[in-house]
């Protein structure tokens, strides 16, 4: 199983906009990131856009070089 790599990209926000998310992040226990990507997963699924999640990310040591 292949682990999904992110779009990294940046984002200019209203520093009020980013200081509430931030709040909100961290009353969720999430970083700022995870939060921005669940409020617009919330948002696209209220306007009926269904986006498939990706794979959970791979826990524990990376293998060893050579085996899988």
């Amino acid at each position: 199983m292949s682990q999904a790599k992110k779009k990294a990209f940046a984002l200019r926000v209203d520093p009020g906009l980013h200081a509430a998310v931030e709040r909100l992040a961290a009353q969720e226990l999430r970083s700022v990131n995870a939060e921005l990507e669940v409020l617009l997963r919330e948002a696209l699924a209220r306007r009926g856009v269904k986006v498939e999640p990706a794979g959970a990310p791979r826990r524990g040591r990376p293998p060893k070089a050579g085996k899988e």
